[in-house]
């Protein structure tokens, strides 16, 4: 570890013996720390080291990165197709494995792993940890067998630990931790060492568009009226309804935990103001994120799937929002002032037609002749993002200062000429590709192209619905069928029939060039396009809409033809490759009046992958500012003084985009303020040996009852208590509710069940249903047949419907509960599967506690079910007859 504080923090991790819970600042090379200590884990020690890997992938493969890096062994994953004695002889190996919670507590049961000569687990996501949870389950079954295993939690995520009440506390003590260690960025080691040799920052602020300025003003007055409504409801916190919060997701969480309880007493306006201030937070994300044609492509969209149940698109200020949008991509004007200025558009489309782009002035005249009739015409506006000049001002800047330097022979040892720009999404990197190769113009042309001929599509697709309306419909709406209303119709009331008719026309002269250029190209070249050369075969089809098509192909072809830049020292050439042959390609196809471009590699954040450390740039150009990758450029930069860094951000100015990337930072500080008052007040349950006792000590740790049992009772003598136990289907391992079975004291059985959930006697099979599961069970019919199958061979089925804790103990309000049977109620089929099976019965379980009580009760004067014959159970034999059926 280059930096000081990485071997503070390792240091401080490997004095306790029992382990302890690490919560690092994002961006703080969390990767780099666990991969370090897997190097220091020795195999030849003969000790087993296992890592539950989170659903992300990324951490993972970071750190699988850091150890390969160093020519160290990488640990191997075990999966579920790996034999279960293949596993057990991994398991004795001694080696550290990536291995799934699921997989590792079916293990635990069946007692696969030898539990004693294992080393100690690293939980990679402690902030998803509850005391329900199955990483809670695996560190109580290893602690009551191996006191001495160590447990090491990680997490980078402040914030996360800080919701809910004594989050942190209940994570250690279901963790079995007594130590926490929290490294916020500004501590005091962190920023000394960040900020010895920082990288020159250069912060460029853009101005919005004046349109941009009003979407952004409207949006957020619309946000505020509906913040306003809810507060009106007296059912939320007001302190935590503010636009700030609302900019980022957990603000969701935060209102959806609150309204959990009561959610089905809430109206439907209030349901929905939730749903729509999700989609308001989208609409500023976008705003700053997409050009102008997908922002008002995305609006389309809302207003066709939201615009008969939304609450803010009937705000006072909402209009502007479409108005503004549209303003930014075309304008209506009318026909005679196009046909009075034609020959002015005859003469500059001589101009253009000498820099390749015939096609802008040709759809434009197709689209006057076309709208004579109509009295309005489409005028093309196709603002550029703003961001967009600033990004190629900076990259020709770039190569200018190269040039110089390379006149006056400075030494670039060091500097390998990479330009790195990291973007939000892979979308915005393809995007923002095209628009240093080709001019920025034609790639909104295309935008726009594909635009207009979405419409048409759309519009042919719902022609032929309009025949079939005359035919009865069954029950309608409950069957399903819901009224399609036209294009025209629905376009009418809200865009002006003039206009759609306007758009219609310049979509259809689309097409038609797109039919002239398709058979142009067997005799003209082919027009030169980086990394596309692989599409011009798409375009020589006879299909009218091919031209969407060929754009959709090739931008489908760009991202597939890129090398992949796989984690590795060997793969460092290829990646310097991949990232220099675009911006090369670019240069060849530019004008010749065009200044030349540094080589450049778009990287996409979301993907998370150490491309600093792959790469080595020497300049980065933050387009999408995000909080966790500047901190990764402050280690980098640390970890390699000598090498000179040059840091661009590009910010629009006065924009939700500043805001939302200062409030992630102060959020985090604010998270680690709360952490570190916690930590001083905090209370952990330690055992006569200084152990935690976890979060149920009274059941795990019953011997100390024994030493003090009063001698009355024959002298000391416990009675033996008679074992419970429960057979479990495998796949029911991704609930809680074998957690809290064995937490009641149940022995757990895990196997492949083919007929019910959990067996709890030989005569007792329960299919446990959540509430989501129980509505999907009864559309797909899945839930019929499987009270078909518990029926034919149990005495008594049972179908066990489980609420969650935090949420009502309701299907739904009483006031919409109807006197009639409909085939979409729920109660309705409810009813209907207790009529056609009368032995089933149904268990209403509050929460996961309320169900392990439930079975408790069911089991006390019952047989233990037998495992043998619950496997037979509806698996045919070798002659193909199934046995035991109770009928």
């Amino acid at each position: 570890m280059a930096l000081k504080y990485h071997q503070q923090i390792i240091s401080d991790l490997l004095e306790d013996s029992n382990g302890g819970l690490l919560i690092l600042s994002s961006g703080l090379s969390l990767a780099k720390l666990i991969a370090s200590l897997l190097i220091l884990h020795s195999p030849s020690q003969g000790t087993l080291l296992l890592l539950l890997s989170p659903a992300a992938q990324s951490l993972k493969s970071r750190i699988i990165h850091y150890i390969s890096s160093l020519d160290s062994p990488t640990p191997t994953e075990i999966t579920a197709d790996l034999p279960a004695n293949q596993r057990y002889s991994l398991y004795t190996s001694g080696s550290p494995f990536f291995i799934t919670p699921r997989i590792l507590i079916v293990d635990l049961l069946t007692q696969r792993i030898p539990v004693s000569s294992l080393a100690g687990i690293f939980i990679l996501n402690a902030h998803s940890i509850s005391e329900t949870s199955t990483e809670a389950f695996i560190i109580r079954i290893v602690k009551s067998l191996n006191s001495s295993a160590y447990i090491r939690a990680f997490s980078d995520r402040p914030q996360a630990m800080v919701s809910g009440f004594a989050k942190t506390e209940r994570t250690m003590r279901a963790l079995f931790l007594r130590k926490i260690h929290l490294w916020p960025r500004f501590q005091l080691d962190v920023s000394q060492e960040l900020e010895r040799e920082p990288p020159e920052v250069v912060d460029i602020r853009v101005s919005m568009s004046n349109y941009m300025v009003g979407i952004q003003k409207a949006i957020i007055e619309v946000m505020d009226a509906c913040l306003k409504e809810m507060k009106k409801t007296n059912k939320v916190d007001v302190d935590d309804l503010t636009v700030e919060s609302g900019l980022f997701k957990s603000f969701d969480e935060i209102v959806r935990r609150q309204l959990d309880p009561i959610w089905h007493t809430l109206g439907k306006r209030t349901k929905q103001l939730v749903s729509d201030l999700k989609t308001l937070r989208k609409l500023l994300d976008y705003l700053v994120r997409y050009d102008a044609v997908s922002f008002l492509k995305f609006l389309d969209t809302l207003r066709v799937s939201e615009s008969y149940r939304s609450v803010w698109l009937f705000a006072e200020s909402s209009y502007k929002i479409f108005d503004f949008a549209k303003k930014r991509v075309y304008r209506l004007v009318k026909a005679s002032d196009v046909k009075s200025k034609e020959h002015v558009k005859n003469k500059s489309g001589k101009k253009r037609n000498s820099k390749g782009e015939t096609d802008s002035v040709e759809a434009v005249g197709g689209e006057t002749a076309t709208n004579v009739a109509t009295g309005v015409v489409v005028e093309e506006v196709l603002e550029e993002a703003p961001k967009w000049k600033v990004l190629r001002e900076i990259l020709e800047e770039t190569q200018e200062e190269r040039l110089k330097q390379a006149f006056s022979e400075e030494d670039n040892s060091d500097n390998n000429g990479i330009v790195l720009v990291a973007c939000k999404d892979e979308r915005s990197c393809m995007q923002l590709e095209d628009c240093i190769t080709n001019n920025p113009q034609k790639v909104m042309r295309e935008e726009w192209e594909m635009y207009l001929l979405s419409k048409i599509e759309l519009r042919s697709m719902q022609t032929p619905q309009k025949k079939k309306q005359k035919t009865p419909k069954g029950f309608g709406i409950l069957d399903g069928v819901v009224p399609v209303t036209t294009i025209q119709n629905s376009e009418g009331s809200s865009v002006g029939r003039q206009e759609h008719e306007a758009l219609m026309a310049a979509a259809s002269s689309i097409r038609k060039l797109g039919k002239t250029t398709d058979m142009a190209s067997g005799n003209n070249n082919p027009e030169p396009h980086v990394d596309k050369a692989s599409c011009t075969k798409g375009k020589a089809k006879k299909d009218p809409t091919s031209l969407r098509r060929s754009l959709r192909s090739c931008n489908k072809k760009t991202t597939n033809s890129k090398p992949e830049i796989l984690p590795g020292p060997e793969n460092e050439e290829k990646a310097n490759e991949a990232s220099t042959s675009a911006p090369q390609e670019a240069n060849a196809v530019r004008p010749s009046g065009a200044k030349k471009l540094p080589p450049v590699h778009f990287y996409a954040l979301e993907s998370d992958q150490p491309i600093l450390d792959i790469l080595k740039p020497s300049v980065i150009i933050v387009y999408h500012p995000d909080m966790g990758f500047v901190r990764e450029l402050e280690v980098y930069k640390a970890e390699n003084p000598l090498r000179k860094l040059k840091v661009y951000f590009i910010f629009y100015d006065e924009s939700t985009e500043v805001q939302k990337f200062e409030a992630s930072i102060r959020r985090e500080n604010e998270a680690f303020e709360s952490l570190i008052r916690q930590k001083s007040s905090m209370i952990i349950p330690v055992d006569q040996d200084g152990l935690c006792m976890g979060s149920n000590s009274s059941t795990e740790f019953p011997a100390s009852s024994t030493q003090n049992s009063l001698t009355r009772k024959a002298g000391g003598r416990k009675e033996l208590e008679k074992e419970t136990q429960v057979i479990v289907d495998m796949r029911e391992f991704m609930s809680s509710l074998p957690n809290v079975l064995h937490q009641k004291g149940m022995k757990i059985i895990p196997v492949t069940l083919e007929v019910g959930d959990y067996i709890l006697s030989p005569s007792i099979c329960v299919e446990r249903k959540s509430i989501q599961d129980l509505f999907q069970s009864f559309t797909s019919g899945r839930l019929f047949h499987q009270v078909e199958m518990m029926s034919r061979y149990y005495r008594i089925p049972v179908l066990l419907i489980e609420f969650s804790q935090d949420k009502s103990f309701s299907f739904q309000s009483s006031s919409d509960i109807s006197d009639d049977v409909t085939p979409y109620n729920i109660i309705s089929k409810l009813s209907l599967l207790v009529l056609h099976f009368p032995r089933l019965r149904l268990l209403w379980s509050r929460s996961l506690h309320a169900t392990a009580e439930i079975f408790t009760t069911l089991k006390s004067n019952q047989d233990e079910p037998d495992e043998t014959r619950a496997i037979r159970v509806g698996v045919p034999s070798e002659e193909g007859i199934i046995e035991n059926d109770i009928r």
